[in-house]
């Protein structure tokens, strides 16, 4: 069975035909899809999305050019006159919305995949991480494919699926959610056979208002379980003891005692993290933090309900690669990074403090770059004022460098709350300014990068990369 017939298209996607297709009703027209013209293959089909800033219409001639055998579009006025008068090219289907047709085709096209089991990971924090990790175990025995980077939402989900073959043994999505339904939404499509759930934290507030909200929306895909599918959570959160009740299995990971798979012992090394689970199996793992421990864990159990053996999880966790931005270390003239700037919430940011302090015991070596914790709403101040007091009591530093409006704005009280550390303050980040926190950092120090994506704390490490070594821009004036 496939998805991919000019008959089983038309009747998917609600769509009606422009230009019909050579071939017949019942044979492929193409056997797999793509959203971007830099990257389509000749014979695939291009699917045509709108957002804010772009329109994938204004490029129907260079999917044409580059050999795409069907165009799936929503506006009929944006074809290229040459395109439709042309006596060959591709076929057009049009939709009624192309991104409901992507989703569409990916829900379809799961219900092809029986021999393969999907995999979905909800969370709070560490969905990509804990994707990565479950890729990285399960492909070194079966076959399979996983979210790149983080295609989480309404087109990376679909895309991840559609880019499943009905040979592959497992796919991995990462399935993430701003607003209140979206989860629902994504978990129709992916019908899991296992549902990992990474965390309930403060992420998204503006939008979500609170944690019993943020617990609801993650627990939402367990209605699209799978029978006799499996959920994996970790001990601690309680939130989510009600959802689980008509789950029919679960395993939960965890410190707890009572935790099916535990950490039993855990310490930084010089190359990540070693630990032991339930007493008995020793693990080690190149990534930092108690999280990646668990995320680790979680892991472990997807493998081993797909029938992965110890040694081989033993040795696919110990070549785990981090991954970039997200609490990765790198050295850079002399100075150790811990970079995690790709999202920021309350949870990830006390976790990357206790994580970097617990690495960096020293206070006189620490710098603290901290961004802004983007999308807090009503929860804006009560949690930047949270931070001071944590990175006061867990991790205090000899330079603090605050960037972005809501940490500005509470400077003079962290430099009262820490009186013995420097305290530097930037509303926004430019090239300049991002030169000037640069030249802040001293060969051996250590440095903590966290900030939400929007923060673009990124701009740091270019400037202490790119910064000629003898020069050193004017120091920032500390906040007042």
């Amino acid at each position: 069975m496939t998805i991919w017939t000019p008959t089983s298209l038309r009747a998917i996607t609600g769509g009606s035909w422009l230009r019909r297709p050579a071939s017949t009703g019942d044979e492929p027209l193409v056997e797999s899809l793509s959203t971007d013209t830099r990257g389509i293959k000749p014979g695939e089909a291009f699917l045509a999305l709108r957002g804010d800033r772009f329109d994938a219409h204004d490029f129907l001639d260079s999917a044409a050019t580059a050999g795409a055998a069907l165009l799936i579009i929503d506006r009929a006025d944006a074809i290229p006159e040459s395109l439709l008068k042309a006596t060959t090219g591709p076929a057009i289907l049009r939709v009624t919305d192309s991104r409901r047709a992507l989703g569409q085709l990916a829900a379809a096209h799961r219900k092809t995949l029986e021999g393969t089991k999907v995999i979905a990971v909800v969370g709070s924090n560490g969905k990509t991480t804990t994707t990565k990790l479950i890729d990285s175990i399960l492909k070194t025995r079966l076959r399979g494919t996983a979210s790149p980077k983080s295609f989480n939402n309404d087109v990376g989900v679909p895309l991840t699926l559609l880019a499943a073959k009905r040979t592959d043994q497992y796919v991995v999505c990462e399935v993430g959610s701003n607003h209140p339904g979206e989860t629902a939404i994504l978990g129709r499509i992916v019908q899991p056979d296992i549902v990992v759930v990474t965390s309930i934290g403060r992420d998204h507030m503006e939008f979500f208002g609170s944690l019993a909200v943020v617990a609801r929306e993650h627990a939402s895909i367990f209605s699209d379980l799978r029978p006799n599918g499996l959920v994996i959570v970790p001990a601690e959160e309680t939130a989510l003891a009600d959802y689980l009740k008509p789950v029919p299995n679960v395993i939960t990971v965890g410190r707890d005692t009572n935790s099916d798979l535990r950490v039993t012992s855990m310490a930084h090394t010089p190359s990540g993290l070693r630990f032991a689970v339930n007493d008995r199996w020793n693990i080690e793992l190149p990534l930092v933090g108690e999280h990646n421990a668990l995320n680790a864990l979680a892991a472990i159990a997807v493998a081993k309900r797909l029938g992965i053996d110890e040694p081989s999880i033993t040795k696919a966790l110990a070549a785990a690669a981090p991954i970039d931005m997200r609490l990765n270390r790198r050295t850079i003239r002399g100075v150790d990074l811990l970079i995690d700037c790709y999202n920021s919430n309350p949870d990830s940011l006390a976790v990357a403090l206790r994580t970097f302090a617990a690495i960096h015991s020293d206070p006189a070596r620490r710098v603290i770059i901290l961004g802004d914790m983007l999308e807090m709403g009503s929860h804006s101040d009560a949690v930047h004022l949270e931070a001071m007091q944590l990175v006061a009591h867990v991790c205090p530093a000899r330079l603090i460098a605050l960037v972005g409006p809501a940490f500005t704005k509470i400077a003079h009280l962290f430099q009262r709350a820490i009186p013995q550390s420097k305290i530097i303050a930037v509303e926004s980040l430019d090239a300049h300014a991002a030169a000037q926190i640069g030249a802040e950092l001293r060969p051996a120090d250590a440095a903590l990068l966290k900030g939400s994506r929007g923060i673009r704390l990124e701009q740091v490490i270019a400037a202490l990369e790119n910064a000629p070594s003898s020069a050193s821009p004017s120091p920032l004036v500390p906040s007042a």
